[in-house]
């Protein structure tokens, strides 16, 4: 029996999958790298970091297991990045992130000039910092010399698909994040292009994401222990594919990821109308389309509270008390890069609200991960605002091994929380690909059904704990538009 490798290439780390074929994880491994925060706003990285980690992670994950097994690889990744190479295929610069928000001008030049409703219909999308393209025109305009050495532009993920097989290319649900893919006809926008004066040739070829794109260079090959053979998948953007791994593919369901960022993500049956310009419409890894909010900070703004402010390791200790909320409680704007989703804000910042001499440690805890929570909630309304009925979410990423958390989700948002018996996110949905490409299942939507996750805890929504957080959720509506002004 086969097995394949799946790829998560995060944020702070790339976090590695190993599936059977039957849906067996064999094992799991990760290894990180440093982000750059060269200036206020601005996040990079260098794309070799993501290849070095890769190979240690591959070796790391085959410990015990037999390399001659594996048949394939799926990679998932952080969106939105931007990756310039040169006709020789040398990386120009470190690569522009997600959450970068230098490009705010460009985004705001983009919603004024084109026109919201013509982005929208062209791509499904308004224009945001966070989007390849304003990262883009950015280059363009600040580094005129790089940007016309430019002979391909990458998504961090199809970089390391690139230095795993020596080919370019993506696939719809990463392309989908630059604001320069026509998901609705599955190319390219020839509108943007033209009239951005951007060249069609610095733009990859499109595969589906369980299409096979080569298989492993020689030298790849000798580093990782690997065949030759292996194949390496198009694979698809960090969210579609904890989605597929979650198991959430069918209209009506609901993944929401718990990792550096957050995002809630909703399949659905046909194109959605457009008329939620503060969330993403994009493209699932089986090809139809979803909506998709994303907050910028999740579980990093509980890591930066709890490890960088109250110097604490124990998690659990400091979440102990999440539901013990009161109505004097703090509040807490989530925004410490800035915002997404519903706000597309790069400017906006934390900021903790309504402190008294009796707030301790443990209400600003509190205030964070409520804070949080609320930026979600904020995504679900805007989704609910669309016709669409949320009843259930399923959790992945980090923050759903917190039961507290999970609780505390169920009672905010007024929905199922479920949280999957096998964890495996972002890189076993990769990992799923490679075995559609190699013929394991006759389809991703067959591979999401027949592979998906057994519920491990269930937490309902407690009415009494409902309608208090929907109060404090109605006041923390009106802090955004009051701070605004501030920071503008």
């Amino acid at each position: 029996m086969g097995s394949y490798i799946g790829i998560d290439l995060g944020t702070s780390a790339v976090k590695l999958l190993l599936l059977r074929e039957n849906g067996d994880v064999l094992g799991t491994a990760e290894e990180s790298y440093p982000v750059s925060y060269p200036r206020a706003g601005w996040a990079e990285q260098d794309p070799q970091a993501w290849y070095t980690a890769a190979v240690r992670g591959i070796r790391q994950l085959l410990e015990g297991h037999r390399a001659d097994e594996v048949r394939g690889i799926g990679i998932a990744g952080q969106m939105h990045g931007l990756v310039l190479l040169n006709r020789n295929g040398v990386v120009l610069r470190p690569a522009i992130l997600w959450n970068d928000g230098r490009s705010a001008a460009e985004s705001e030049r983009l919603n004024r000039e084109i026109g919201e409703k013509r982005l929208l219909e062209l791509t499904g999308n308004i224009a945001y910092a966070g989007f390849t393209l304003p990262k883009l025109l950015w280059v363009r305009a600040n580094e005129a010399k790089l940007y016309r050495q430019t002979a391909t532009v990458l998504l961090p993920k199809d970089e390391l698909v690139r230095r795993l097989t020596g080919i370019c290319g993506t696939e719809p649900s990463d392309a989908c994040g630059t604001l320069l893919y026509d998901g609705k006809h599955a190319r390219w926008s020839e509108e943007l292009t033209e009239q951005l004066a951007i060249p069609t040739d610095l733009l990859p070829p499109v595969r589906g994401s369980a299409e096979m794109v080569g298989t492993l260079l020689p030298e790849v090959a000798r580093e990782t222990g690997l065949s030759e053979r292996v194949f390496v998948v198009a694979g698809a953007g960090d969210n579609a594919a904890a989605a597929l791994g979650n198991g959430v593919i069918d209209a009506g369901d609901c993944n929401l990821s718990l990792g550096t960022s957050g995002t809630l993500l909703v399949p659905c049956a046909d194109y959605p109308p457009l008329t939620a310009p503060t969330l993403h419409t994009f493209i699932h890894a089986d090809g139809k389309p979803m909506l998709l909010g994303c907050i910028l900070n999740a579980a990093s703004a509980g890591a930066w509270w709890v490890e960088g402010i109250l110097g604490s390791g124990n998690f659990g200790r400091e979440m102990a008390n999440l539901r013990c909320g009161r109505a004097d409680d703090p509040y807490f704007l989530p925004y410490l890069m800035g915002e997404r989703s519903p706000h597309n804000d790069p400017a906006a910042r934390g900021v903790f609200f309504g402190m008294s001499g009796g707030t301790d440690r443990a209400a600003m805890t509190r205030a964070v991960y409520e804070g949080v929570s609320f930026a979600l909630r904020d995504c679900a309304e805007e989704a609910r605002r669309t016709g669409i009925s949320l009843q259930r979410v399923r959790l992945c990423g980090g923050g759903a091994r917190s039961e507290e958390w999970s609780r505390l989700l169920a009672d905010v948002l007024n929905v199922t929380v479920e949280v999957p018996e096998q964890a495996g996110g972002p890189s076993k949905g990769g990992a799923m690909l490679a075995a559609v490409a190699d013929g394991c299942f006759p389809s991703v939507r067959d591979a999401a059904e027949r592979l998906k996750p057994a519920v491990a805890h269930r937490y309902e929504p407690t009415p009494a704990r409902c309608d208090f957080y929907a109060e404090r959720y109605a006041f923390f509506r009106t802090l955004y538009p009051a701070m605004k002004k501030l920071w503008s």
